[in-house]
């Protein structure tokens, strides 16, 4: 870490997907009408999101979303510092993302986009049954590139924090690359959540080299580092990351989780929650609690347990970000 504590004026940065949640209570009728597969989720293109958002009108709830940000909301949620760095368009859900991100007590300096696509949204129908519709533009979040990393903020945070999900674009890699050695020049660690099995698969040697080469802190859940390292066995996996990185974090559901150092392995347990309602968020909130412990140089077996605490507040209600305060919790 920078030896100018003065200088580290946020905890963690994160770097992802800027995407703006649309949760609406539906009846499945409008399911049938808007011709939509329910329960599943689907990547929809420019056009399906404006009609499917002018169809909502202004029923829906509103929220800044997407993986990295719900994880520095999480650690807003514990009392910690945060910022973000993500692409928005210059339109009315750019700028509700700003509104919501910065109430919430992020920093969020990114300029909007006055080009390219529009802001992107997850449109998330919920029917009475409980089910989940979702229709996802990735839009303007997958435009970011080198000139929207901010050295200031990098330099200003002691972890910078990559989603693996933006690793489709060469320009996206370009600035997790040059954030990271931003990071590193200042003194700082870089983290990195491998996001999903299939993001793994498609980028399995480049993740590689990026782990082995850029990253401090590694997240992955079972699957994600499974497929990394092309095995069906989670304890080849957890051997084979040992060493590459500091510290990589592998959280395994009900199961808990096991952190993994070159020197040890400490394995934490689940926190049942209060009720199972939905496991979105479980691994951004994780990681929100293991970083913010980190951060403020909390020991690794407590920087788990509260990663453990985080994950199980948010599974027991809809929705990816923390309904109560996390500091409470503490």
């Amino acid at each position: 870490m920078d030896k100018n504590e003065s200088l580290a004026l946020y905890d963690v940065l994160g770097i992802g997907n800027a995407i703006v949640d649309m949760l609406a209570q539906v009846d499945d009728s409008l399911i049938q009408e808007l011709e939509l597969h329910k329960g599943t989720m689907a990547l929809i293109d420019a056009e399906q999101a404006e009609r499917l958002t002018a169809r909502l009108g202004g029923r829906a709830l509103i929220r800044s979303g997407g993986s990295a940000a719900n994880t520095i909301a999480g650690i807003s949620s514990f009392g910690g510092r945060g910022a973000f760095i993500g692409r928005v368009a210059n339109d009315p859900l750019g700028e509700e993302f700003r509104r919501d991100i910065l109430e919430i007590g992020v920093e969020f300096r990114t300029p909007p986009a006055s080009s390219g696509l529009p802001t992107a949204r997850s449109i998330i129908l919920v029917t009475p049954d409980a089910q989940r519709t979702m229709n996802t533009f990735l839009g303007a979040s997958t435009e970011l590139g080198e000139h929207e990393i901010d050295e200031n903020l990098i330099r200003e945070s002691r972890i910078t924090y990559l989603e693996g999900y933006l690793w489709d674009r060469p320009e996206a890699k370009a600035a997790f690359l040059r954030a990271a050695e931003l990071a590193h020049q200042h003194g700082r660690e870089v983290a990195l959540t491998l996001s999903d099995p299939f993001c793994v698969e498609r980028h399995r040697e480049s993740f590689l080299d990026l782990v082995s080469g850029h990253i401090d802190i590694l997240f992955a859940n079972e699957a994600e580092i499974a497929a990394l390292y092309e095995t069906s066995e989670f304890e080849e996996a957890a051997e084979r990351i040992r060493g590459k990185c500091r510290i990589a974090v592998l959280t395994r559901s009900e199961k808990g989780a096991r952190i993994i150092t070159s020197d040890g392995t400490i394995a934490i347990d689940a926190i049942p929650p209060r009720e199972l309602v939905d496991t979105t968020g479980a691994g951004d909130l994780f990681a929100a609690g293991f970083l913010y412990g980190l951060s403020t140089g909390r020991p690794l077996e407590e920087c788990g347990r509260l990663g453990a605490l985080a994950a199980s507040e948010v599974i027991a209600h809809l929705g990816p970000r923390p309904e109560i305060s996390l500091k409470t919790l503490l």
